[in-house]
């Protein structure tokens, strides 16, 4: 079973991306998923993540591999202390949605 850690709760926001709050052991802060018009490729993310004005990462739409298939966000954020790498999934609605952390490779924890 894969167990996937929730690190952010969102709901949608007016101007058509996401606000919420991420919260981990070492952060918890209101953020942003601000759509970005100035896409000039199809590679170049779709949305913007902002910290109040600044912008602290990067969301690429994706869609999942599973059956049926999910549209889903891959979200980066560049934290000197903490950089995060997740997954934000809509719920069925698309109204709010859940930051989660990908799932551990288990041979990694092997010593």
């Amino acid at each position: 079973m894969i167990r996937r850690r929730i690190i952010g709760r969102f709901k949608r926001s007016k101007q058509g991306g996401w606000e919420g709050e991420i919260s981990t052991l070492a952060i918890q802060r209101q953020i942003r998923l601000v759509p970005n018009d100035d896409r000039a490729s199809d590679r170049a993310p779709s949305f913007r993540v902002m910290l109040g004005w600044h912008h602290i990462g990067d969301a690429w739409e994706r869609t999942s591999h599973s059956e049926p298939p999910r549209e889903y966000l891959r979200v980066r954020i560049d934290d000197p202390f903490y950089p995060i790498s997740a997954m934000l999934f809509p719920d069925a609605e698309g109204l709010t949605a859940h930051l989660v952390l990908p799932p551990s490779d288990p041979r990694s924890n092997r010593q």
